[in-house]
């Protein structure tokens, strides 16, 4: 019985893949065809209209890497296919059948109409059904030949990641351009045998449905003609009938299927092909719409809808008709899909707030969920970030990719730190590319943890990646499947309505608390250090604008705050947080352009907040203190000068020593390699690492277990997915940097002592530390200049404390995260690699380090116990990585930046460190302000924004948050005459009236709690 079941398989795979899908197109002429090729970079339409085409004959090599061929295509239906279905069907020389990472194709009129884009899953373009015959076909057809970067599946280094070193050999070679006929009866029979075929496979060996799909498929093509397959094909579908009209099991799980495409806004391609790409994609997914009218679209990034807005007004007009006809749902509500860990807290909140409101600006729609498919693992901080913005609900999909645990849900409420749930689904399906497939129903049905209690589950469906979306094929396997014995049911429905109906069945489902952490793809903690370090910096340099320019508007008479500036400026940022760019895992091209904006960025917002601060009128040197804490600082001036300063919170004050206050701390001795200040003492071996730092505020504590600041080379080949990944066995291989070239004392004044090391290593590698102690901070500055050289290798540098600390908590977005130091199961010993934001702290009761960067991600915690019975904990930042897939130069070069050793820190110090590290002081020749424009009275109160309202009403919008992780209570106090307050959603619209007392507003915290004001400014 088996033997002749295997035959008939086999047999229906033959006949289906040899002979039906053969007979699909009846007939063909083929077009004719002329071609030019643009010079350099993609041109408008009206460009490549005019241009010289000269003939082009089919099996012609085309297309250098990364160009454009522009394709003239003429040809008339002949007058005897009248009443038939005619296309038009290309093959650019596809490689396999993914759309998105090879030669694609937008198909125009020639009045720059666009019609359809083609690729390997979609090569048609529809002429006329029914046509009348000779009608004549004029077609632009604009084709990119872009080049595969994983041709050999992510383990071939490649040139072909930037035009610079792609080369010009063309890549593909023509394979056909026709006007053909396509026979309906054949292409539905081929949909038909591949769904029963495929649900076949599925079902167990004793399941009845099994052996009667076999033998019906087995008796249905007997009935058809090898020599006139179009002929037969109704009589094998209506042999096939019965088969496909058994209707499924009343309990069978339901598939809520979402038109979907997945685009990502850069990866192996650069943005400005991402633009390109979705103005295929929506040509495809309206065409789709307007030949189905059960078809709903799922669509995020609203970055991605304004590039098609700027560049292709009658695509966006089909959007927006198709928006009105609610076949086309904008979802999650962000500007892109950004990485779900490296943002802080303010841009994670800038990205709902460009998000949403472009969607109700432009649709009239309020996104209700978070759509982030492929994000890298999700900040604990999300639920209440959702939720603030007006979201019901979450959806992820990249956790099926775990290495070591599975996941115990698939619908659930998620707690963040705060407290806030929000609902949650992760589709069974795992994926986000669903195309409906036998495998992928099963894949749905049994993967599904919730039976029992839940029964249904989302599948958003369609190519994706590289764009590419849902196809007529796709839908035509839905309507198979909505009701079909052996099979989930499938509805395609607005996503909306799946979590509607998912939250009604199961409203106590159950609950996952903290942090989603993806057991796969740690290495983008770390991967292209210059992409994140221009992120950080970008982040901190718009919340310092933003302040100045608030200050100036309410101060400075005449001054204009630049909503219109800011808010570009902004966009580009959160641009660059998409889950491709930020994580590092891109081609050269986008981390090479990436780099180039992060500049671009800093000269604007550079300039932005000079100008601010030079309206405040002319004066003497003044020091401004973007961050939220009070400074006590020693700052250099202009001309090299050193001072102490204390500046209050959001504020300024003039340039003197201990200005404000009187005080002078105690100066800093340099004694041969040993820097101290009073508050610690910092000692450095021969080899450039610390051999010890004492603690003198706690008599004399020794805070180091082993060296410091010991710097760690490892070797560093992932099994796989170079930029993305860093597996455990990294750690087993290794070689410390204890070869010092120099230990040089550079600075030995009573304000600062520093001591450089510096080390050559590996490949001509360098590194260059200047270790510094300022006078009155406890703060161990490193500041690195590292000239890089390696190849698959990680840098780490190392602090092992003498502190048992049995968790170590990391700053994520608007709070911390504490993960614990021990691997008691295999859910602890998968986070061999975490990320945090400005600082990860260590305590035991009664003292406490903390680690401070200004630019790094990555880190990874351990603990030992020693000989002595005392414990050691390590925290080690990771610096650099040198991958060389899908980037063979990733990180080569010069990298600078900062790092800090904090003794004696309670989580409070670390908040304050963290905000100073990255928020250096300012010093300008200004008349500056007596007051900051909003201060807090009360601790663990922080202010993480303060500018005006983006409806230009003059409103001050203040962002806040608890940052220690217990409830706070204070005041918002405002040099401003302060008429009235309001605390809003993050889009600054009203949720209550705030109580205020003439120029202060009562505050009352829950543990990391985020709350937005909006001060209304008196006369």
């Amino acid at each position: 019985m088996h033997d002749e079941r295997r035959r008939i398989e086999e047999r229906v795979q033959r006949l289906h893949d040899q002979r039906i899908k053969a007979a699909i197109y009846a007939a063909a002429v083929p077009f004719e065809i002329e071609a030019w090729q643009a010079p350099g970079e993609p041109v408008p339409f009206e460009e490549a209209a005019s241009a010289p085409y000269t003939p082009f004959e089919m099996g012609t090599p085309w297309g250098p890497p990364w160009g454009t061929t522009w394709f003239r295509m003429r040809g008339r239906v002949p007058a005897e296919w009248a009443g038939r279905r005619v296309e038009a069907v290309i093959d650019l020389g596809f490689v396999g059948d993914w759309p998105g990472n090879q030669a694609e194709a937008l198909v125009h009129l020639t009045d720059g109409t666009p019609l359809k884009a083609v690729n390997p899953l979609n090569q048609y373009v529809a002429i006329a059904n029914p046509a009348v015959g000779g009608e004549e076909i004029d077609y632009l057809v604009e084709a990119a030949s872009n080049p595969d970067i994983l041709a050999d599946d992510f383990s071939k280094v490649t040139p072909m990641g930037d035009v610079r070193t792609a080369g010009d050999k063309p890549l593909y070679t023509f394979r056909r351009a026709d006007i053909a006929v396509l026979d309906e009866e054949v292409w539905h029979l081929d949909l038909d045998i591949q769904v029963l075929r495929e649900l076949m496979l599925e079902l167990g060996e004793h399941d009845p449905r099994r052996h009667e799909i076999t033998h019906a498929l087995d008796r249905a093509l007997d009935l058809l003609d090898l020599d006139d397959v179009a002929g037969s094909a109704a009589d094998v579908r209506a042999a096939l009938k019965p088969a496909l009209a058994r209707p499924a099991n009343a309990s069978a799980h339901i598939v809520s299927g979402v038109g979907h495409a997945h685009i990502d806004s850069a990866w192996l391609w650069p943005i400005r092909e991402t633009k390109r790409k979705t103005s295929r994609t929506f040509s495809n997914v309206t065409s789709l719409a307007d030949e189905y009218e059960d078809f709903i679209f799922a669509c995020s990034q609203a970055q991605q809808y304004e590039w098609v807005r700027d560049n292709y007004p009658k695509v966006w007009a089909r959007i927006q008709e198709s928006v009105k006809k609610g076949q086309w749902a904008p979802v999650g509500g962000m500007w892109v899909e950004a990485d779900g860990n490296l943002p802080g807290g303010e841009a994670v909140a800038r990205q709902f707030v460009h998000g949403k409101r472009f969607f109700i600006e432009h649709f009239g729609v309020e996104t209700k969920g978070v759509w982030l498919p492929d994000s890298f693992g999700y900040t604990a901080s999300y639920p209440q970030l959702a939720k603030l913005a007006g979201n019901e609900w979450f959806l992820t999909q990249k956790i099926s990719w775990n290495q070591t645990n599975k996941f115990p849900h698939h619908t659930f409420w998620w707690e963040g730190i705060d407290g806030t749930r929000i609902f949650t689904h992760f589709p069974p399906v795992d994926t986000y590319n669903a195309r409906f497939s036998g495998e992928e129903m099963a894949r749905a049905t049994n993967n599904y943890q919730e039976k029992g209690v839940g029964t249904r589950s989302l599948a958003p469906f369609g190519w994706g990646d590289g764009g590419g979306g849902p196809t007529r094929e796709i839908m035509e396997r839905a309507r198979r499947l909505a009701d079909l014995e052996g099979s989930p049911k499938v509805v395609v429905e607005h996503p909306d309505d799946f979590f509607a109906k998912a939250r009604a069945e199961y409203p106590d489902a159950p609950v996952w608390v903290g942090e989603l952490y993806l057991e796969l793809h740690r290495a983008t903690y770390t991967s292209q250090a210059r992409t994140k370090q221009g992120n950080r910096r970008s982040e901190h340099k718009l919340r310092e604008a933003e302040l100045w320019a608030t200050t100036a508007a309410l101060h400075a008479p005449g001054y204009a705050y630049p909503h219109e500036k800011l808010d570009r400026l902004w966009k580009t940022v959160l641009l660059h947080q998409f889950h491709d760019i930020l994580p590092g895992s891109s081609i050269a091209w986008v981390h090479r352009e990436a780099e180039a904006e992060y500049a671009r960025v800093a000269e604007e917002v550079e300039a932005l907040t000079a100008e601010a601060v030079t309206a405040l009128g002319a004066g003497d040197p003044r020091v401004f203190n973007t961050s939220p804490v009070e400074r006590r600082e020693v700052v250099r001036t202009a001309d090299g000068a050193l001072a102490h300063t204390v500046v209050p919170a959001n504020g300024s004050a003039p340039l003197g020593s201990g200005s404000g206050s009187g005080e002078v701390p105690h100066p800093v001795t340099v004694t041969g390699r040993v820097l101290d200040n009073g508050l610690v003492r910092v000692e450095i071996a021969e080899d450039g690492t610390l051999s010890s730092v004492r603690d003198l505020r706690a008599g004399g504590r020794e805070v180091l277990a082993d060296k410091g600041n010991l710097l760690r080379l490892h070797t560093d080949l992932p099994n796989y997915w170079d930029a993305w990944d860093v597996d455990k066995h990294y750690k087993n291989r290794y070689t410390d940097l204890l070869d010092a070239e120099y230990v040089t004392v550079v600075e030995d004044d009573p304000l600062l002592g520093a001591i450089r090391v510096e080390r050559s290593f590996g490949n001509g590698s360098r590194i260059t530390q200047t270790i510094s102690l300022r006078a009155g901070s406890p703060r161990i500055d490193f500041e690195t200049d590292i000239d890089w050289h390696e190849a698959e290798k990680f840098l780490k540098a190392g602090f092992p404390v003498d502190i048992r600390a049995a968790h170590s908590s990391a700053e994520i977005a608007f709070g911390h995260i504490q993960r614990p130091t021990h691997t008691n199961t295999t859910w602890e010993s998968a986070r061999f690699e975490v990320s945090g934001h400005r600082w990860v702290h260590l305590g035991e009761p009664g003292y406490g380090v903390a680690v401070i960067n200004d630019s790094t991600y990555g880190h990874d915690v351990s603990r030992t116990v020693r000989e002595d019975g005392g414990t050691t904990t390590t925290v080690r930042l990771s610096l650099v990585r040198a991958p060389r897939i899908p980037d063979p130069a990733a990180d080569q070069g010069r990298h600078h930046f900062t790092y800090a050793l904090l003794p004696g820190a309670t989580i409070e110090d670390a908040v304050a460190e963290g905000y100073s590290l990255n928020l250096p002081l300012r010093v300008a020749d200004s008349a500056g302000t007596p007051e900051p424009v909003v201060s807090v009275e009360g601790e663990g109160v922080t202010i993480e924004a303060v500018k005006l309202a983006d409806d230009a009403s003059g409103d001050v919008v203040v962002r806040l948050y608890e940052s220690r992780g217990g409830r706070a209570q204070g005041t918002l106090r405002t040099s401003f005459p302060l008429a009235g307050a309001e605390i809003t959603d993050l889009l600054e619209r009203p949720l209550s009236t705030a109580d205020t007392d003439g120029n202060g507003v009562p505050v009352t915290l829950r543990p990391f709690e985020i709350q937005t004001l909006r001060l209304a400014v008196g006369k």
